[in-house]
């Protein structure tokens, strides 16, 4: 059973059903009670996919219908109008034989029935003379007109088809006999018919691979994080707007990519362009491993993808083109893919995935505050988290400064101190390590001891 609501694509998902089959050279039977089968054929072709080997058997009422005016004084139409319909069905079923048939409209039956308890008990009559014929049979509910609960009982399987105007979405809630990937997995309809992308679950998937240090070759950086991160990590980078988590993620990625590990970096908030021009201005090129292809960024538009989408993105690059290092900027960008869905639970599977198939996996985060409390992420992800490198601006002497410090590495000892950090024209820049400061963390440090001038004698 498929159920939905008016151009949740019920029909195309029927007519997909049949195809597979027709394609073979099996026989197949599209029954209709609504649309008409040269409507039917005509939608298929404009979606790109063929319907020859269908067969067709047109039950919906034509012009002559509303012409002739008929109508029937001494009996309801449910008796004069049932018998027919059946004897029409058994012929052509008996004569066709088909292996699969699809019933576009199974509610539409209740109009031709006096009471529910006839409507179960001649539907269940209908799909059982299907059934011992041999056919697999798909059938459609209308569920916006009136409840199925009856059909959901007799099916052996439930598809929910949802269209809420802007995404559609598809899940499996009952199915016989067999186990089923649960939850809302988004569907597009285009060019080809219907397209699914399941929800990825991280624990299909699996690689052996060694934890080895990935550097990101800036000796005073690796220092502090005790030689870089890790193959098969989740690293979050957090910070304030402008204080430097995408370069020093770019500085990370292109290093790994100029020692032949294949990078891809997925922007959400910034254009292609713009991300390799800024690079370029501080010191870090990419434009010749671009073109080699050892480092590819990818301008995603959340408006456009959804979180299902974008996780076969990246399984792709993974998994086809052996991606090794990938970065999301940012957390914030890819949850407008969300709509509403739950942000932790899509990063989650995404980033597990990638970690069990021993990928480097570095997260931007952008906290609110700028300065006062502490805070790793606004959106509770520091869990998943191997490591966390944060950057924070800080009030020294009156101007501002950048300070860089490892909050967490799962995975092997760190510098516990904080450094101050600067980018420049030439790369990213670290000094020497802010002790004797307190009061960090809140962004307005001062000096347990004040620094004595220099003599100047």
């Amino acid at each position: 059973m498929v159920r939905g609501g008016p151009g949740s694509g019920k029909t195309i998902l029927g007519t997909h059903f049949l195809a597979q089959s027709a394609s073979r050279g099996e026989p197949t039977l599209l029954i209709t009670f609504g649309e008409s089968e040269a409507q039917l054929r005509r939608n298929a072709e404009r979606l790109g996919f063929s319907t020859d080997g269908i067969s067709y058997l047109d039950l919906s009422p034509d012009s002559s219908y509303f012409a002739q005016g008929q109508e029937y004084d001494i009996f309801p139409p449910s008796e004069v109008e049932r018998d027919p319909i059946t004897t029409r069905i058994r012929n052509e079923v008996s004569a066709l034989r088909p292996v699969r048939v699809f019933v576009d409209g199974l509610t539409q039956l209740r109009h031709l029935t006096a009471t529910p308890f006839q409507f179960r008990k001649e539907t269940l009559a209908f799909l059982r003379f299907l059934c011992e014929i041999g056919a697999t049979i798909l059938f459609s509910s209308e569920s916006n007109e009136a409840p199925d609960e009856d059909l959901q009982f007799i099916a052996d399987a439930v598809i929910d088809l949802d269209f809420t105007g802007t995404r559609r979405h598809v899940s499996v809630t009952k199915f016989r006999g067999s186990d089923f990937r649960p939850g809302r997995h988004t569907l597009r309809l285009g060019d080809g018919g219907m397209t699914v992308f399941p929800r990825l679950l991280p624990d299909e998937f699996s690689l052996d691979f060694e934890p080895d240090r990935i550097p990101f070759g800036i000796p005073e950086i690796d220092q502090l994080t005790g030689g870089g991160l890790e193959r098969g990590a989740i690293s979050i980078l957090t910070g304030p707007s402008g204080v430097g988590k995408t370069t020093l993620g770019m500085q990370f990625t292109s290093e790994a990519a100029r020692r032949g590990e294949r990078s891809v970096v997925y922007v959400f908030e910034e254009s292609r362009t713009s991300l390799i021009r800024r690079c370029a201005q501080v010191g870090i090129p990419l434009q010749d491993l671009i073109a080699d292809g050892r480092l590819t960024i990818v301008h995603v538009e959340p408006l456009r993808y959804t979180a299902d989408e974008f996780a076969l993105m990246v399984r792709e690059e993974v998994e086809q083109r052996k991606a090794r290092i990938v970065m999301i900027d940012s957390v914030s960008g890819y949850s407008l893919s969300l709509h509403d869905e739950d942000l932790v639970t899509h990063l989650h599977g995404l980033a597990k995935y990638l970690q069990n198939m021993g990928i480097a996996v570095l997260l931007i985060n952008e906290v609110e505050a700028v300065i006062g409390d502490f805070r790793v992420t606004d959106v509770g992800v520091s869990y998943m988290a191997d490591n966390i490198v944060f950057l924070r601006y800080l009030e020294l002497g009156g101007q501002m400064a950048k300070a860089i410090g490892v909050l967490k590495k799962r995975l092997g000892d760190f510098e516990k101190t904080l450094r101050e950090v600067q980018i420049t024209g030439d790369g990213i820049r670290l000094g020497a390590s802010l002790k004797g400061l307190r009061g960090i963390l809140g962004g307005v440090p001062v000096w347990d001891h004040p620094p004595r001038e220099k003599d100047t004698d």
